[in-house]
């Protein structure tokens, strides 16, 4: 049972067709892409998604060490995700958790479909993402702008990964989930997708959501990651005619 006042909100977005930033069901928060952000980095960028900001630095491939991690038929790619300890209203434990390697995993996993890893034999690509603000979505803030930033250091790819959160609350279905609500809806569902060859390179699910809404989420998801995929290759452009 909700509290009456969140049953409240749910009741008036629906009536209103809006939400609590007053975007449509289907709109995303105000989003900036910028590549090539940290000049000492082989690839960068920095994704703000309303208030969530993520950067990403690429360094690599180079070879890996000590010798024993490195594949002889491809390269390793390292993830590391860090919300920065003034990234929320309350000061972020430095250090890693169990959260921050959940996300290190499903960050690597959602990008590694899109890099031709086989042509840099026992090598390393380290990809650092550092949120240094956080409302919701940090996770999806965070792959886009590590698939940037990889396109950025010229690591060849077969497509770059856009990555959004989708959600449901009363009988909306949401995209580009804010913090609030989050925490109002009866499942966080992240999605990363590469469009060109139409392959979800990551889809989990934070709740529980009957099979036919998890479909129509995945497709609200995707429309949205069309734009979000636009704005990428914008901001790749805009660099590389800056030169």
């Amino acid at each position: 049972m909700q509290p009456a006042k969140a049953r409240k909100g749910i009741h008036r977005r629906k009536v209103l067709k809006m939400r609590i930033d007053k975007r449509k069901y289907d709109e995303l928060r105000p989003l900036e892409i910028k590549a090539g952000v940290i000049p000492n980095a082989n690839g960068s960028a920095m994704v703000r998604m309303g208030k969530t900001i993520a950067v990403a630095a690429v360094y690599g491939p180079r070879e890996m060490f000590p010798k024993f991690k490195q594949k002889s038929n491809k390269a390793v790619l390292n993830t590391l995700y860090t919300m920065v300890p003034f990234s929320t209203t309350e000061r972020v434990r430095p250090g890693r958790s169990r959260r921050s390697m959940e996300i290190c995993k499903v960050t690597r996993q959602a990008l590694e479909p899109a890099i031709f890893l086989e042509e840099f034999p026992k090598s390393v690509i380290d990809v650092y993402i550092n949120i240094i603000q956080a409302d919701a979505g940090t996770r999806t803030a965070g792959i886009n702008a590590a698939s940037v930033a990889l396109a950025d250091a010229g690591i060849p790819m077969r497509d770059l990964v856009a990555s959004v959160a989708g959600g449901k609350i009363g009988k909306n279905f949401l995209v580009d989930l804010c913090m609030e609500e989050e925490e109002e809806t009866e499942a966080d569902v992240p999605v990363a997708y590469m469009p060109r060859t139409r392959q979800i390179t990551l889809l989990q699910m934070d709740g529980d959501l009957p099979k036919e809404d998890v479909k129509e989420i995945i497709k609200l998801a995707i429309k949205s990651i069309e734009k979000i995929y636009k704005e990428q290759r914008k901001a790749l452009e805009a660099r590389w005619k800056k030169g």
